[in-house]
């Protein structure tokens, strides 16, 4: 098995996203590549900003149809929504919709008028997974709250992260994302991250000076949160560099479902691929 089933459609394809940036051809052709190659079963949807839709016109198979996610503001998604209700647009009837991902709220709002009307469009299309993006700042526990309850009332919606950028204040630490991380599991709630996991190990980027989460840490954190670990374990594993005990917790658990971490967007999908190569935990077969 090329791809253990606690990795499987682990990193969603954000290469059309800044900063990304490729062309919708060149990524809608790579990302078929991602998911044909013996790698493809990490790769889940291709993310595609909502106002840019219209660049994808033409580009996907109909004969092949290619899931896409939809990422941008709420008044731009809705207003793909509406026109998508009325039939599927000119061009784009190669794309199927898989997913849409909108923030609720920037830094320092009040996070709850945003997810209100979010899931709000999320009740009108039920069977279309909604991803709300919370700021890791005041409001966040009210937030997940409602979140949560809508998820238990039927609402196909999951909380979604950010953890890196191009500030430094974006990049919660340790502590502050283990600390959602065990929330989530305390309102039996999904969630996604999004920016900053380039590498599966905790490190430093020499460029900026910033230090980066590890998806791998994040893994492993959400495996310990979701087996009832406190956020003090949590964070110890977020903080650690070292991939020895890493890899060791989640070798014995390869084949398991990943619990409660829905998983990661990445610009460059070639990288998590890389990285968990690199660390023996995914491996093509060779046939015998």
């Amino acid at each position: 098995m090329s791809v253990p089933r606690l990795f499987r459609r682990m990193v969603d394809d954000a290469s059309v996203l800044p900063p990304g940036g490729a062309l919708p051809r060149q990524a809608v052709d790579e990302h078929r590549a991602h998911r044909a190659a013996w790698y493809g079963d990490l790769v889940g949807t291709l993310l595609v900003p909502a106002a840019d839709l219209d660049d994808l016109r033409g580009v996907p198979d109909p004969a092949d149809p290619l899931a896409i996610g939809l990422v941008g503001e709420l008044p731009v998604v809705r207003a793909r929504l509406a026109k998508w209700a009325r039939g599927v647009p000119a061009g784009l009837d190669g794309a199927d919709l898989a997913q849409i991902e909108v923030p609720v709220a920037k830094r320092g709002e009040d996070p709850i008028p945003g997810l209100t009307a979010l899931l709000e469009l999320a009740r009108a299309w039920p069977t279309l997974p909604v991803y709300a993006e919370i700021p890791l700042t005041w409001g966040l526990s009210n937030a997940l709250d409602v979140v949560a309850e809508a998820r238990a009332a039927g609402v196909l919606v999951a909380a979604k992260f950010r953890t890196g950028g191009l500030a430094a204040e974006l990049f919660p630490t340790p502590v502050e994302l283990a600390a959602v991380i065990c929330a989530c599991h305390e309102r039996d709630l999904p969630f996604k991250l999004t920016s900053g996991l380039h590498h599966a190990i905790r490190h430093g980027d020499p460029d900026t000076g910033l230090t980066h989460h590890g998806f791998l840490n994040v893994l492993v954190g959400a495996l310990i949160a979701a087996d009832g670990g406190e956020v003090v374990d949590v964070a110890q594993v977020l903080g650690n560099t070292d991939p020895v005990p890493l890899i060791e917790a989640v070798r014995p658990r390869r084949h398991d479902e990943r619990p409660l971490w829905i998983g990661f967007s990445s610009t460059i999908v070639d990288d998590p691929v890389r990285d968990l190569g690199r660390l023996s935990l995914i491996h093509p077969v060779v046939p015998s």
